[in-house]
């Protein structure tokens, strides 16, 4: 016999007794309370089937029953993978075999007779502890699922890290563009893609860059038209931003495939916006940075090509930091070289013939100049001036204004024995020592790499006191060369500027030169 009654807001209780006196006791009990309502069995196979028809809250199972007994009842429900909580009704004395079947589910005994508080604090026992389970399992599966969630976004930022990093690494701006795109198209799943850049001047958007994904890999699409329809769901914007400046937008689209963009593939294609405007402001500042270097370095050589030796303008061009905006003050080596008697036959040549005598005898100069890294500083007439330790450091400056000086010399005496002109042609030659100001002096439209102080009067001021084919030094200066050079010290002179009267040196050998 079975009797089922329903209701979904009261516990179901599932009476399995070959008693009919217990089973209409107990659903008259359980039914007076109101919580509860009841189907009932009578021998085992039944009430095995109405588990697994009804699946109760609760069973109230009878050991001996039967057809199968109550431990057959619940191996055959663990068989079918169903577990319902359970009480085992027994008789006196058989507390043992209720003991054996708690492995099965079992979550007390009632043994027989019983009382009605008995079996209802039983029932209530059993499922309370049946809904902490529940709430439990609950509780883990929640957890489960959140683990896997987490699991899976940090697997997202773990790519989108990797993708940013390789973004941001890129310098070179069409391969950064494109890069920005693909993994827009990566982390969204999304099936095309567009880069938008506004003009830095006037804000005019233009499309840097269209990518479409077809089979995994990223090409141009074919219709730039209909691909950015703007499609609900299908389809996402996002603005490139710098210090609340948008410089550009990302959009990414699905409208071939529909599949919608999910909020999470929004979120990380905002991220990803955030690093691309980075990655793409660094860029452009890199850009300007290599148009300003580019700058620079095309005016330091503007400024230094015609008055240093090459290897000294590749020196600076590697380190443009060394030439001081405005000049500063050092020690430095000055050279003046003058023709001599060239006076005294200038008026008797014709003009291009006196043109090219002194270009060639500048020239020559010139070149021994360069030969030593000095810095040609200008020419005045048929003179040259020339500066050592400036623009880069040299720790024998004052060794290699008299190597020049004298090389000066020795080529002067071969181009007179060469040349057509039987007038005696030579230089006389001074070199000072010591403290100058160092750096651009002129005007806005005309600017010249220069030196100017005392030190720059007194090499002059020897120059001029120097005989045809001799050098003269002042004491800073031979002091610094003094185991390289040969001298002849001369009378003090009280040289323009200074009316103390000063050592002087006249150079008659340099070591390694002839």
């Amino acid at each position: 016999m079975i009797k089922t009654q329903k209701h979904l807001e009261r516990v179901h209780i599932l009476v399995v007794d070959d008693s009919q006196d217990v089973l209409d006791f107990v659903c008259q009990v359980l039914q007076e309370d109101g919580d509860y309502h009841c189907s009932t069995a009578a021998d085992g196979p039944t009430g095995l089937a109405l588990a697994l028809e009804t699946h109760p809250d609760l069973i109230l199972l009878d050991y001996v029953l039967p057809g199968m007994n109550g431990i057959e009842i619940l191996q055959a429900l663990e068989a079918h993978g169903v577990h319902i909580p359970s009480i085992i009704i027994t008789s006196h004395g058989s507390e043992s075999i209720a003991i054996e079947v708690f492995r099965l589910g079992v979550r007390d005994y009632v043994p027989k007779p019983f009382t009605v508080e008995e079996l209802f604090t039983a029932i209530r026992a059993a499922l309370r502890l049946a809904n902490l389970e529940q709430e439990r399992d609950l509780l883990v599966e929640r957890l489960q699922h959140a683990n896997e969630q987490l699991a899976q976004r940090l697997k997202e930022l773990d790519t989108l890290y990797h993708v940013s990093k390789a973004v941001t690494s890129l310098q070179e701006r069409e391969k950064l563009l494109e890069r920005i795109v693909d993994a827009a198209l990566f982390i969204t799943n999304a099936g095309d893609g567009q880069l938008v850049l506004f003009d830095p001047l006037d804000g005019t958007p233009s499309t840097q860059v269209r990518r479409q994904r077809q089979k995994g890999l990223y090409k141009e699409p074919e219709d730039d038209a209909r691909l950015y329809t703007m499609t609900e769901g299908l389809m996402l914007s996002t603005p490139l931003r710098v210090s609340n400046t948008d410089i550009g937008s990302l959009i990414v689209s699905n409208k071939a495939s529909r599949e919608p963009i999910r909020a999470h593939q929004k979120q990380l294609l905002r991220l990803l916006s955030d690093y691309a405007a980075i990655a793409i402001q660094n860029s452009r500042m890199m850009a300007e940075i290599e148009c300003q270097s580019d700058r620079e370095k095309r005016e330091l050589r503007t400024m230094f090509e015609h008055y240093v030796a090459p290897s000294v303008v590749e020196r600076l061009l590697r380190q443009p930091d060394l030439v001081r905006p405005g000049g500063q003050r050092q020690i430095i080596s000055v050279l003046f070289a003058d023709l001599r008697g060239f006076t005294r036959f200038s008026a008797q040549l014709p003009p291009d013939t006196l043109v090219n005598l002194i270009n060639r005898y500048l020239a020559m100069a010139a070149n021994a100049i360069l030969e030593e890294e000095g810095t040609l500083d200008k020419f005045m007439g048929d003179e040259v001036m020339a500066i050592y330790n400036a623009p880069l450091q040299q720790h024998d400056h004052a060794l290699r204004a008299i190597r020049t000086a004298w090389r000066i010399l020795v080529n002067a005496r071969e181009m007179q024995l060469q040349s057509v002109v039987q007038q005696p042609v030579a230089f006389g030659v001074g070199i000072a020592t010591g403290e100058a100001f160092v750096g651009n002096v002129g005007t806005r439209h005309v600017v010249n790499f220069t030196a100017l102080g005392q030190t720059v009067n007194q090499a002059h001021a020897l120059q001029e006191l120097a005989p045809a084919n001799k050098i003269l030094i002042s004491q800073n200066t031979y002091d610094l060369v003094k185991g390289d050079v040969q001298v002849k010290a001369l009378a003090p002179v009280a040289l323009k500027g200074n009316p103390v009267p000063e050592p002087l040196y006249e150079v008659v050998k340099v070591r390694g030169l002839a």
